[in-house]
């Protein structure tokens, strides 16, 4: 669905690092004319006094079918948790693919054709990681959508200022900032920010067919 002046951009996740580098991004490119982010509180009035932002307030676990703003030009999917703030697998799952999968279900029979999804590093229905293998199988599940265009995007540590505290991460982003002369570029950490942008191109390009764009693609594209 095209808006009057621009696109019309459904981002789902809009809270969290990811997802609020994509509003804040978003919100100020011309090309897009409306940004719709559901989020289950109210977002920061940072993004919040953008007239042509509508956030409406959803529980993820029982979405509105039938919302008129399923329905548009692109959907920017960043939904996600840790199984630590999770609290279990299963209330991992119920997110991270659960959350994921039943977005952009609801966005495809809206007549969304464009679907970008933040996955991560070796993301495989196959991997011994249970991290790995839900996040693999939320690809697996969007791929047989049938979306005219659909990114994965799957960076490795990410690099940026988070609410929640997670310990191990910030480990690891110490050691990455360390020894990054000597760490595979794959592997290194990237900047929230080159990943929101990297989303953001995918979903205003819409490159027909089903595209995957690694860790080392985004930090040499930013």
């Amino acid at each position: 669905m095209e808006a009057s002046n621009g696109k019309t951009l459904l981002v789902l996740g809009g809270s969290g690092l990811v997802g609020m580098e994509v509003l804040r991004q978003a919100l100020v490119n011309p090309a897009i004319s409306r940004v719709v982010a559901p989020s289950r509180s109210p977002l920061p009035m940072a993004v919040r006094h953008y007239s042509h932002l509508d956030n409406p307030q959803v529980d993820f676990a029982a979405l509105p079918e039938d919302a008129d703003w399923w329905q548009a030009d692109a959907a920017i999917c960043a939904l996600g948790t840790t199984r630590q703030n999770a609290g279990s697998k299963d209330a991992f799952r119920a997110v991270d693919r659960g959350y994921v999968v039943s977005c952009a279900r609801h966005a495809r029979r809206a007549g969304t054709r464009t679907f970008v999804l933040n996955s991560s590093l070796g993301a495989s229905p196959r991997s011994g990681s249970f991290y790995l293998r839900v996040k693999g199988e939320a690809e697996q599940d969007l791929a047989a959508m049938d979306f005219r265009s659909l990114t994965l995007i799957r960076p490795s540590l990410l690099d940026g200022a988070r609410a929640e505290n997670r310990p191990g991460e910030l480990v690891g982003l110490l050691l990455s900032r360390t020894f990054k002369p000597v760490i595979p570029k794959r592997l290194r950490a990237v900047k929230a920010g080159d990943v929101a942008a990297a989303m953001l191109q995918a979903a205003l390009m819409a490159p027909v067919g089903q595209h995957v764009i690694e860790s080392d693609a985004i930090v040499r594209r930013h």
